[in-house]
C-alpha cells in the first residue's frame, strides 16, 4: 500500500570536467562542420584553377575568391599552396591507386609489358585533366615547398607500384638482380613525367603519350634485363 511518502533522492556527484567537455563538443560541432565545408570549397576551387591556370599561375588569393571564403580561412586549413595541391591530388589519385591495386596482381607478360600496362592506365586516368597533372609535376620543382607537401615524385604509392613490378621481374628471372632497382624506379618516374611534355608541345592525347612511353620503357628494359 502506498504511504504517499517519496523515497529520498540519491545525490549523484557530477564530474564538472565531463560536463564541460560534453558542452564543448555540442558547441564545436557546427564549427567543425563549417570548417570541413570551407575545406571542401577550397579544394574544389583549387582543383579547377590548377587545371586551367597551372600551379605557378594560381595564387592563394584567387583560390579564396573562387571558393567564396577569406584568405585567412584558407590558411586555417592549409599551410601553403603546395599543400593544397597535394590534398587535391591525393583525393584524386586514391581512385587510380585503388584500381591499380586491383589489377596489378593480374598483369601478365614481361616486366616491360607489365610496366607498359600500368602506365597506360595512368595516362588514361589523367587524360581528362592533363593540365592538373602538369601542375602536380610543376610543383615538384618548387624548392620552397614544405615537407608536408606531396608533389609528383614524393608520392610513395607510385614508387611502390613500380618497385613491386620490378621485384616480381627479379623473381621471374626477367630482371637482373644485380641492377639497382631504385635507379630504375627513378628512371621510370622521370620518363613518365617528361612524356607529358608532348601534351604541352603537341597537344598529345593519352594514346600518343602511351605509345611514346611504351617505346621508352623498351629502352630502359634493355638496361635491366639479365645479361
Amino acid at each position: 500500500m502506498s504511504t504517499g511518502v517519496q523515497p529520498p533522492r540519491r545525490h549523484v556527484a557530477r564530474n564538472p570536467r565531463r560536463l564541460t567537455e560534453a558542452a564543448g563538443a555540442r558547441v564545436s560541432s557546427p564549427r567543425q562542420t563549417q570548417k570541413e565545408a570551407t575545406r571542401a570549397k577550397v579544394l574544389q576551387a583549387a582543383r579547377d584553377l590548377f587545371d586551367t591556370q597551372g600551379y605557378q599561375g594560381t595564387t592563394i588569393r584567387e583560390i579564396a575568391r573562387h571558393a567564396g571564403v577569406s584568405v585567412g580561412s584558407v590558411f586555417t586549413s592549409f599551410a601553403s599552396k603546395g599543400e593544397i595541391l597535394s590534398q587535391v591530388m591525393e583525393a584524386r589519385l586514391d581512385g587510380l591507386y585503388a584500381e591499380l591495386d586491383r589489377v596489378a596482381p593480374h598483369l601478365r607478360g614481361s616486366t616491360a609489358d607489365q610496366l607498359r600496362s600500368m602506365f597506360a592506365i595512368h595516362f588514361a586516368f589523367e587524360a581528362p585533366r592533363t593540365k592538373l597533372f602538369l601542375s602536380h609535376i610543376a610543383a615538384a620543382y618548387d624548392w620552397t615547398l614544405s615537407p608536408q607537401a606531396r608533389p609528383f615524385g614524393r608520392t610513395p604509392r607510385l614508387r611502390d607500384l613500380i618497385r613491386e613490378v620490378l621485384d616480381r621481374g627479379v623473381e621471374a628471372g626477367d630482371v637482373d638482380p644485380a641492377v639497382d632497382l631504385g635507379e630504375v624506379v627513378e628512371l621510370m618516374l622521370a620518363t613518365y613525367s617528361w612524356t607529358y611534355q608532348l601534351a604541352i608541345r603537341q597537344g598529345a592525347d593519352a594514346k600518343t603519350m602511351t605509345e611514346a612511353m611504351d617505346r621508352r620503357i623498351g629502352l630502359i628494359a634493355e638496361g635491366f634485363k639479365p645479361r
